[in-house]
């Protein structure tokens, strides 16, 4: 049965490099094309956690005015979109189908009495000594902080995603039969002012991105990439468990019990029950990318529903 499926893709999709992505991108489409070949309608969202830090780090060598990191953020969205986008419609292409692959600069709204601006933990850009750092926050008003005893790096908020801007655009090339690659990075974190949008120095979670995203476009399935098929219980230890078929009551005991780590499958959980919440029907799968398909068929995978 044909679903709408919003696919969050994870950085190990994506690599460190334009040439590692552009050598990756084209690993990462033929999952992806597995489901649109099944028939699905799919929406693709992205981290873009190294490749926008490079652009920020170039934009702050001093040779060139420096960059407002929104700006970094629409950067990233754009030269990874033009890289998934070819890689995809070059493996359709190869299939056989001949659907459109289209990029949408996004931008994602966000609450400016978010708690997370009174204490910015995202580290991003390159690292500085204490002088240097004391030096560059005096000069820009950046918060500065020590990262795990490498030095000192600049720290941005990462407040939680309100609204996508551009869902009825996403929506209107769902239903042109287009492949959309959307929400990248998270989208870019901007402030309602009346009818202007500003952008905020801030990184969202692509998860939670995409969580609100799936919602707002009414989609069937919010499908979590991670390096793992199935998020697991004990994690590690010799009573590991491997969740299946999972409740939203049973997930939330799990998440107060402490079973997901808080910098790695904490948020991925977090958005999947947010998403699997918002309305009867809706799962969340949580698996690998290369079992995605598998997973949409009910064969492998995490999922998460009512």
């Amino acid at each position: 049965m044909k679903k709408r499926i919003v696919v969050a893709l994870g950085g190990n999709a994506l690599g460190n490099t334009p040439e590692e992505q552009q050598e990756l991108v084209r690993q990462t489409a033929k999952p992806i094309a597995d489901l649109i070949e099944d028939g699905h309608d799919v929406v693709i969202a992205h981290g873009n956690g190294p490749q926008v830090g490079m652009i920020n780090v170039a934009f702050s060598s001093g040779q060139v005015p420096r960059m407002p990191f929104p700006e970094c953020g629409a950067m990233s969205q754009g030269y990874i979109g033009f890289h998934l986008q070819n890689a995809l419609r070059e493996e359709l292409l190869s299939r056989g189908i001949d659907r459109p692959v289209a990029t949408i600069v996004t931008q994602v709204v966000v609450d400016k009495n978010d708690p997370a601006f009174e204490d910015p933990t995202k580290p991003i850009g390159k690292f500085f000594s204490k002088e240097e750092a004391e030096k560059v926050a005096a000069e820009t008003g950046y918060v500065m902080k020590e990262d795990a005893g490498r030095g000192y790096r600049r720290v941005v908020a990462s407040p939680k995603p309100v609204e996508v801007i551009e869902n009825k655009t996403v929506e209107a090339l769902i239903k042109d039969g287009q492949i959309v690659i959307t929400v990248g990075g998270g989208g870019i974190p901007v402030i309602k002012d009346g009818n202007t949008l500003e952008g905020v120095a801030a990184v969202i979670d692509k998860d939670f991105a995409s969580g609100v995203l799936a919602e707002m476009i009414n989609a069937d399935f919010l499908i979590i990439l991670t390096a793992v098929e199935k998020i697991a219980l004990n994690y590690g230890k010799q009573n590991e468990t491997w969740l299946d078929q999972v409740s939203v009551a049973d997930m939330e005991q799990y998440m107060t019990e402490g079973h997901f780590a808080p910098g790695s499958m904490l948020p991925k959980v977090e958005a999947s029950v947010a998403f699997a919440k918002s309305g009867k029907g809706r799962v969340a799968l949580v698996t690998s990318l290369e079992r995605a398909s598998s997973g949409i068929k009910g064969e492998t995978g995490t999922h998460i529903s009512l």
